[in-house]
């Protein structure tokens, strides 16, 4: 696992895409503050790049460097998430502009699952994290069903967990609205 860290970081540090597991699905993975990597993915997923894109990151401290205002109540729903949730944040900022939705929004998932934990602290950024299949298209439930075309898009391919079967489900998405209500996108 270490070795697969230190190549996907590396090709990450170049602008390079990878291919990599999350705390959910598999992922198509870039330097977040990268807006030709960025753009390489809206490209490869052959996805409109008016639909934005969420990132990883490994701790929530980090959350005040890409999101102009954490609202109290993120904090909490970080804290009390029982499985993956992602959060969808108005005011981002020092991530790619191509990355950030129209409304200025941005969607963060802070990850614990240990691959991708690692690899974003190793990398010391946050990392896109958008399923890995051609837009309009099924998310793959393993890397077994993940298109050649997808594959072969890539820069790398991170080996750790390729094998694995599971029934891997994408987060569940609540939008913070700026009156402090939460809007939920996907349970």
């Amino acid at each position: 696992m270490q070795d697969d860290i230190k190549k996907a970081s590396d090709i990450l540090k170049k602008g390079g895409i990878i291919l990599y597991p999350t705390d959910t699905i598999w992922g198509i993975g870039c330097d977040a503050t990268n807006e030709e990597a960025v753009k390489r993915i809206y490209g490869l997923k052959q996805r409109d790049d008016s639909k934005s894109m969420l990132v990883l990151m490994d701790n929530p401290a980090k959350l005040q460097t890409y999101v102009k205002d954490v609202p109290e109540i993120a904090w909490d729903l970080i804290d009390l998430a029982d499985k993956p949730l992602t959060i969808i944040y108005d005011g981002a900022k020092n991530l790619a502009s191509n990355l950030i939705a129209p409304d200025g929004s941005i969607g963060i998932r802070i990850t614990a699952e240990i691959f991708s934990m690692e690899l974003c602290r190793q990398f010391r950024k946050p990392i896109v994290s958008t399923s890995a299949n051609v837009s309009g298209e099924p998310s793959p439930a393993s890397f077994s069903q993940i298109r050649q075309v997808i594959r072969e898009g890539v820069d790398y391919i991170v080996s750790y967990r390729q094998k694995e079967q599971g029934k891997a489900q994408p987060s569940g998405i609540v939008k913070l609205e700026k009156d402090g209500s939460i809007k939920i996108i996907r349970k």
